[in-house]
């Protein structure tokens, strides 16, 4: 298991934060950051020549478009730690944010770290905003950033979109997926907890933008299909064409969330692969799996 000297790490609760605390083996300090008082914890923690995991953060809610809010949370308290960083002399700074910042939708081509932003709600733009910010401060102060954009992250206890479409998986009903063969990239909590440490010890990584995804993405039809499988549920997908599924998604005030499960999101993970050695090992099949058999058993059904 990698250890680093010193550790510190927001966020180390979450869902994320604790896949990466079980793999930097409790040899870390949780700065908490989501709750009153966190300047005054963020004044009391020692940086000096600490790596920083900054995995806290106002998450992507469906129909939240409180700008102000993921202003405070995921920009102004992202500058407040990475200028205490760079006075402290903090080592290096990993920063956790989304693909989201380069759209809703891939087109021809997966996503590159390379292509030009294009943040369409309240929480992608905090992302890109914070970004921006870490790099001027990076430049400014000479403090070490790295950026891992991540996609759909799998694992024992996902939440937001993934465990509603869980929910929607979890009924007898037959589901309209059958056609939809887009592409949508995703990885593991423990292959993106994996990446963090080598961001964090990789000479080269400092200044770099990583993609963190396997490199085989699924379908929303495959997805389906499988998470149905790990509920002990028959797969009962029908052909429906995506332009109506839309189209209902419209009626019913829910466009964005018929978007995701209609259109791709993939990204391009090779370059991280080849920088970085690093690799997304578990499958859309093992992943599925696991999440469908522990949300059964969390549900009791």
């Amino acid at each position: 298991m990698e250890t680093l000297d010193r550790t510190v790490v927001t966020g180390a609760t979450g869902f994320v934060g604790r896949a990466l605390a079980a793999r930097l083996a409790g040899s870390y300090t949780a700065l908490r950051f989501g709750a009153e008082g966190w300047r005054e914890r963020l004044a009391g923690t020692e940086l000096r020549g600490a790596t920083v995991f900054h995995l806290a953060a106002r998450v992507h809610r469906a129909g939240d478009r409180d700008d102000a809010a993921y202003e405070r949370d995921n920009v102004a308290k992202t500058v407040a730690l990475a200028e205490a960083a760079a006075r402290a002399g903090a080592r290096r700074v990993v920063f956790l944010s989304s693909v989201k910042v380069n759209g809703e939708q891939s087109g021809a081509r997966p996503f590159r770290a390379d292509d030009v932003p294009a943040p369409l709600d309240a929480y992608a733009r905090s992302k890109w905003a914070a970004e921006c910010e870490l790099a001027r401060i990076a430049r400014e102060a000479g403090l070490a950033v790295v950026t891992v954009r991540a996609p759909l992250v799998f694992g024992a206890g996902a939440a937001g979109n993934l465990r509603a479409l869980l929910r929607l998986a979890d009924t007898p009903w037959p589901l309209p997926f059958a056609a939809l063969h887009n592409r949508r990239s995703f990885v593991h909590v423990d292959d993106l907890a994996r990446l963090l440490v080598a961001c964090a010890l990789a000479p080269m990584a400092p200044g770099a933008t990583f993609f963190a995804a396997h490199r085989e993405p699924f379908s929303t039809a495959e997805l389906v299909a499988l998470l149905r499988e790990a509920l002990g549920r028959p797969r009962r997908l029908y052909q429906f064409p995506a332009p109506a599924l839309e189209a209902m998604g419209v009626l019913l005030g829910e466009r964005d969330a018929a978007r995701r499960l209609t259109r791709s999101l993939e990204v391009d993970a090779l370059e991280t692969e080849g920088a970085l050695g690093w690799k997304a090992e578990v499958p859309i099949e093992s992943a599925a799996r696991e999440i469908g058999t522990a949300y059964r058993a969390g549900s009791g059904a």
